[in-house]
């Protein structure tokens, strides 16, 4: 992927153009490239997402990413539409979600608009258990903030023994 980037320098004034890496184009909102023109390769998309290309080949393999498009030579294309998918795939690993759950949403948005229901149970299950998890953390939080305070007074009561 070739695109080129153009900054003005802060210091200058002058415009300068550089090769921006996925990072910058692939992983940005809204996908910069137009309509008709939104192939990225499984390289792109690796750096793009931090996926390797092997888990990326397995989430095709296992239905969690639909079938991606492929070129003349067989190199698969992703769209945009695969990078948000993605996108919503790794908020969903950030929940704990198990991959059979992802998995199963995956073929409930496959299958239409009659699955609304189901998908919506399963994001508030999903939703329940972050809720729970969010708790657990911060009574750990809690737990932590004590033993630092408490640290901190003994640390400010304790003689300086190296005066």
């Amino acid at each position: 992927m070739t695109v080129v980037r153009v900054a003005k320098s802060s210091d200058t004034g002058e415009v300068r153009g550089g090769r921006a890496g996925p990072r910058a184009t692939a992983g940005c909102a809204g996908h910069p490239r137009p309509d008709g023109q939104d192939w990225y390769t499984i390289s792109e998309v690796s750096d793009a997402t931090g996926l390797s290309a092997h888990t990326l080949r397995w989430y095709e393999r296992i239905g969690l990413l639909p079938r991606v498009d492929r070129s003349h030579t067989g190199q698969r294309q992703f769209s945009k539409r695969d990078l948000d998918w993605l996108g919503l795939v790794g908020k969903l690993r950030l929940t704990g979600m198990p991959v059979a759950d992802m998995v199963a949403y995956a073929e409930l948005v496959r299958a239409g608009s009659h699955t609304f229901g189901e998908r919506r149970t399963l994001l508030e299950t999903t939703r329940t258990d972050v809720l729970r998890r969010i708790a657990e953390l911060q009574d750990t939080l809690t737990v932590l903030d004590g033993k630092i305070a408490a640290y901190a007074g003994a640390a400010a009561a304790a003689p300086e023994r190296n005066a």
